[in-house]
């Protein structure tokens, strides 16, 4: 059994034998539609996309609500395309890992083209620009993570890349997002047609972070003779370039070799891993759990796609951003980066393994329900009740999910601020409330300031994962990080929090052990 076209085609009673949801559209069609008048095109190539929007859009087709499919273009790791996606025909396999330790399995068929952002492969390039030249085209999203979006050093200056590229103008453009600019513009001098630009990364008011780059360029090229004027006005205006905000949440991890291992055992033959030379770990599979959100500010000036009709919420920007502010500040992220350190520093491989031990989920549920959800933020179109119950009880302890503490543990000192820092501050705003009655926040942050420490709870050196302040914290004494006010969102200083962290960080490094004792002590301190 292969993952091609012809092989669906030759192989389709076994697949279906072994119980696979096939597409049952006619895909030509479907690709002919599209490449003649394109609807959506998305830019990010990863497991995200496959697992999920590339899932949204087979469903509408299968629904007969939609009659086009997917486009989708790589700007920063080519090889996923050249490596994984071409090789079998756009295709790919959907393992959506249950909870009760069932696997569905689905080949993903709505994905009908795949381009490569790049200047020097003239074809994808024109191709492209047809596509934006189209005024067919409703969506541009973009799943390329937080980074992608960044212009500017901390220090505010444009980076080098960004620089060069506004001298230069679009028509030279080399950067990731000055080549999809340069696209916009494309589509400017080619009718203007109104379009929404979408991102659906995982990160606080995506929309406000991909205009803010998208500007940068235009007002840049329009300030220097090297674009229209008019092109600046025309990313400016709402009624024709939309940057709506979105929330987005599916956990996906890195393709999982047990699920290689059961796809194989199944007779298909040609599924492994390709690790690229920029260590993008993609397979022709890809591995997810089943629950999954995503709600859009409803901001589509050229029409929107049938979205709805498939679970995704549309709404208006200030439930987006209540419900952004529900999963990071309290339903989800801040119970996964809790995971994460304590993971971490008492040796865990896994995030469901940890759901097993009866200190860490003690944690996440208290942390959860009893300091969360008193300044848990509702946005109305989800229950915050249901989704920490939802995280707590079915996603984070399902045994089949493999991901781990260490992936979740990258990136921390970005991720503190919004994930604890909002919290603290909902407290301090209250008058019902005190900073003073909070327990496993500060533990969780004083288990932050030891994890910098690189030693486990028994005394062993683990490799911390990757941050762009590693190397600078590790240099610092606990109290010095805590003075950082850009690390936690406010001066823990201010009420005495930040002095009760470092008494835990102190009683968190009493020598082995000491980790265990404390995380147990302070838990059920708060259950008592």
């Amino acid at each position: 059994m292969y993952l091609t076209s012809a092989g669906l085609q030759r192989d389709k009673n076994s697949y279906e034998f072994k119980g696979y949801v096939l597409p049952q559209y006619d895909r030509e069609v479907i690709k002919a539609n599209t490449l003649k008048e394109p609807e959506w095109i998305h830019f990010g190539a990863g497991n995200i996309f496959r697992a999920f929007q590339g899932n949204l859009c087979d469903r509408l087709i299968e629904k007969g609500r939609m009659k086009t499919g997917l486009i989708v273009c790589e700007g920063y790791d080519y090889e996923i395309v050249e490596k994984m996606y071409r090789p079998h025909d756009d295709l790919s396999i959907l393992v959506t890992l249950k909870a009760d330790g069932t696997m569905e399995k689905k080949v993903i068929g709505s994905i009908v083209s795949s381009l490569v952002l790049n200047r020097e492969c003239k074809e994808d390039f024109d191709v492209l620009e047809s596509i934006f030249a189209g005024s067919s085209l409703k969506m541009c999203s973009f799943t390329i993570t937080e980074k992608g979006y960044v212009v500017k050093d901390a220090s505010g200056n444009l980076l080098d890349a960004v620089k060069k590229d506004i001298d230069n103008g679009p028509d030279y453009s080399d950067s990731y997002m000055g080549k999809i600019v340069s696209l916009l513009y494309y589509r400017y001098k080619n009718g203007a047609t109104p379009i929404a630009f979408v991102s659906m990364d995982n990160c606080s008011h995506n929309g406000d972070k991909l205009y803010d780059a998208v500007i940068t360029y235009a007002q840049g090229w329009a300030d220097n003779g090297k674009a229209d004027k008019g092109f600046a006005d025309y990313v400016k205006d709402p009624a024709r370039v939309s940057f709506p905000w979105s929330m987005i949440d599916k956990i996906t991890p890195r393709p999982d070799d047990t699920v290689y291992s059961s796809l194989k055992d199944d007779g298909i033959t040609d599924l492994e891993q390709v690790i690229t030379t920029k260590k993008t770990y993609v397979a022709p599979f890809v591995n997810a759990e089943e629950t999954e959100y995503l709600v859009i500010e409803d901001a589509f000036p050229n029409g929107k796609l049938p979205l709805e009709e498939v679970g995704v919420i549309y709404a208006d920007k200030e439930t987006v951003d209540k419900t952004e502010k529900m999963k990071v500040c309290t339903c989800l992220n801040p119970l996964h980066t809790s995971l994460a350190i304590f993971g971490c520093l008492l040796g865990y491989k896994t995030i469901h393994d940890e759901m097993d031990d009866k200190d860490l989920k003690d944690l996440v549920y208290n942390l959860g329900y009893k300091e969360g959800m008193k300044v848990v933020v509702d946005p109305k179109v989800l229950s915050p009740a249901d989704f920490l119950d939802a995280v707590l009880t079915r996603r984070l302890p399902n045994p089949f999910m493999p991901d781990t503490p260490q992936r979740i543990a990258t990136d921390t000192s970005q991720k503190l601020p919004i994930r604890f820092g909002e919290t603290i501050k909902a407290y301090r705003k209250s008058e019902d409330l005190s900073t003073d009655s909070l327990v496993l926040v500060p533990l969780v942050l004083a288990g932050y300031l030891r994890y910098l420490k690189g030693i486990d709870d028994n005394g062993n050196e683990f490799e911390l994962s990757p941050d762009p302040l590693l190397d600078e914290l590790k240099d610092l004494t606990p109290e010095e990080i805590l003075k950082r006010q850009e690390i936690f969102g406010t001066d823990l200083f201010v009420d005495g929090l930040g002095d009760r962290i470092i008494k835990m960080y102190y009683e968190l490094d009493n020598g082995n052990g000491s980790v265990r004792e404390v995380l147990h002590r302070y838990v059920h301190e708060v259950m008592a």
